[in-house]
């Protein structure tokens, strides 16, 4: 049977990326799909690993070929989601994870009703902005930017299955796992699993 296609949003400094980072480490049965964006790479963040780095250009033009699930402007920059990777590896029964903002969830709901979303909180906006000024690597007019943006990310949260809250990491990372573990002992999937034990055990003696 095909994967499960998970989706994780959240305001940026939520601790979206290390959250799912630390889910992947110990959910290795998990592929997470690496994102195209316009924008250019912060320091320490490599081509094909965090993201597909791409002028707006060659964005635009993949917007215009149909290439990409989804795609959105977030922060002023594009970013968008391969089709035919996520599809590939769903076919072969291997589960996948979007990091991708409200916008790019909803056109994957869309298409994918059967998709799994979940978003992402701060425990309040004063951690919040301390996040975001920790991270020592964006100016003060894009701190101010996101702030201002998350509320309308925020605003959006209801239309996620599930909602947690990165207070505790150590706690967030659990109840994450959690969602996956009852995914994957959901009755279709079990039975997928283990369909000759349920053979042997119908036969007759």
């Amino acid at each position: 049977m095909p994967g499960t296609l998970y989706i994780v949003a959240a305001p940026s400094g939520a601790g979206k990326t290390s959250l799912t980072k630390a889910l992947l480490e110990q959910e290795p049965g998990i592929a997470l799909s690496v994102s195209y964006t316009s924008r250019l790479p912060r320091p320490n963040e490599v081509d094909g690993v965090h993201y597909h780095f791409v002028s707006r250009g060659v964005f635009e033009e993949m917007i215009r070929r149909g290439e990409f699930f989804e795609h959105a402007v977030v922060h002023g920059d594009l970013k968008g989601t391969s089709r035919v990777a996520v599809e590939r590896t769903l076919a072969q029964g291997r589960d996948v994870l979007l990091e991708i903002d409200w916008q790019g969830a909803r056109q994957v709901r869309a298409q994918m009703a059967d998709t799994v979303s979940i978003f992402i909180l701060p425990p309040s906006r004063a951690e919040l902005e301390r996040r975001l000024r920790a991270r020592a690597s964006d100016s003060e007019d894009v701190i101010r930017r996101r702030l201002a943006d998350s509320r309308e990310d925020i605003a959006h949260a209801e239309e996620f299955d599930y909602l947690l809250v990165n207070d505790d990491f150590a706690a967030a990372l659990k109840e994450l796992r959690a969602i996956v573990t009852s995914r994957q002992l959901r009755s279709a999937s079990q039975r997928a699993r283990y369909a000759a034990l349920l053979s042997d055990l119908l036969r007759e003696a």
